[in-house]
């Protein structure tokens, strides 16, 4: 079959853009329920991929390092109009949020008064609920049997003993060398091969640029000036994240807060206002970046952030594409990866209790408005907006009642 001129791939490409741009827009929930938006539009609507080569991209974007919706929009787009839909895939579902979350953060700073710090406060509450959701459901998901559930714990003491980068590295690596022992029912998939518009070495490529930077960003930050730290803090948290989504809290806040550069305030504050927006949870990065050093790092900083931590996820997936059936039917790779999500879970266990936990919960009412909050979620299906606007208003209406 003859490769589409390039006055198709560039039809194909803005369309990609105006899809994902509605994406952007409308997709509430997280991650999992990006996918089933993604499901509906390209699978069942649009009919650019069939079912088989869907699951098998959620496959790999799950069992790579990143955001895996991002990822998964990213390799539609790649797939569909060549680099070009891949960067307007990655730009239409991104733009959005990363928007929001920006404006967030300029406004925020002016919320000092007692109003607008019942919002933040309600905001922190907010963390605590969606965090212990992910907790328990990633709990069940990934750490179904008693290996992996001691595994998870063993990472929480370990964390809780020394909660430093290198810990939490090591602990990965650890967990990622256990689990072909540890892991031995997990069992391997046959893998898919995908019409990539470019060969083993390009993807070798990309594997080896997601490797150097990493090293960069792990050995060399102390070297570098302020905006290369930055880059280099965020990246290495977008390259150690497994999972996606919430489990990103505990590298940022590794990241940002230990260093001094936000305070843990701030911190959750944006974490909970995320939650409320569309689009890919990493766009936090956004308002991170521009709340930087008191609120002095501004757009740039904003930009620096938010590219730093989806370039490592990007990279990899596009080195990973050619290479996914030999990688889906390697069962070593595959219990290596089960390690790493038993620990995933720890990990994102003890972020619940520090800083979530510890920096939103001052009393009996908070403790009430979250629990009320998380069996909204569990137990009647709230949509993650309603736990957002439940935790906000109760924080409001606890402040009147004080005033």
């Amino acid at each position: 079959m003859e490769a589409p001129d390039v006055r198709t791939l560039r039809g194909r490409a803005f369309e990609v853009a105006l899809v994902f741009l509605r994406l952007g827009l409308t997709s509430f929930g997280g991650p999992i329920a990006h996918i089933g938006y993604f499901r509906r539009e390209f699978v069942e609507r649009r009919r650019w991929v069939d079912e088989e080569h869907f699951a098998q991209l959620i496959a790999l974007c799950q069992f790579l390092p990143g955001p895996a919706s991002s990822q998964l929009g990213f390799s539609i787009g790649l797939l569909r109009a060549g680099w070009m839909g891949a960067l307007a895939a990655f730009i239409g579902f991104t733009l959005p949020s990363a928007l929001l979350m920006f404006a967030f953060a300029e406004v925020g700073s002016q919320l000092s008064g007692p109003w607008g710090q019942a919002v933040i406060h309600g905001l922190k509450l907010v963390a605590v609920v969606i965090v212990a959701q992910g907790v328990l459901g990633m709990a069940r998901t990934l750490c179904p049997d008693r290996p992996r559930a001691l595994m998870a714990a063993g990472a929480v003491a370990v964390i809780a003993f020394s909660p430093s980068a290198w810990t939490q590295l090591w602990v990965v690596v650890v967990s990622a060398a256990l689990g072909p022992w540890a892991c031995r029912q997990v069992m391997a998939r046959s893998g898919e091969t995908f019409s990539v518009p470019y060969d083993h070495r390009t993807g070798t490529g990309f594997l080896v640029a997601y490797a150097v930077f990493l090293a960069m960003a792990l050995l060399a930050t102390p070297f570098l000036p302020p905006l290369g730290q930055i880059a280099s803090a965020f990246y290495r948290t977008g390259a150690l994240v497994f999972g996606g989504g919430h489990v990103v809290l505990p590298l940022l806040k590794q990241a940002v807060v230990d260093p001094g550069w936000i305070t843990p305030e701030r911190f959750l504050a944006g974490y909970g206002a995320a939650q409320a927006v569309p689009g890919p949870m990493f766009t936090l990065s956004a308002y991170l970046g521009d709340e930087l050093h008191g609120g002095q790092g501004g757009a740039l900083g904003a930009a620096i952030s938010l590219l730093a931590i989806f370039l490592p996820g990007l990279l990899v997936v596009s080195g990973a594409l050619p290479f996914w059936r030999s990688l889906a039917a390697n069962a070593q790779a595959v219990r290596m990866l089960a390690g790493v999500n038993a620990a995933v879970v720890g990990l994102l266990a003890f972020a619940l209790y520090d800083p979530v936990w510890i920096g939103a919960i001052h009393g009996s009412r908070d403790v009430a408005i979250a629990l009320i909050g998380f069996v909204g979620l569990m137990a009647a299906r709230w949509p993650p907006l309603l736990a957002v606007a439940w935790c906000v208003i109760a924080s409001l209406l606890c402040a009147l009642w004080g005033a």
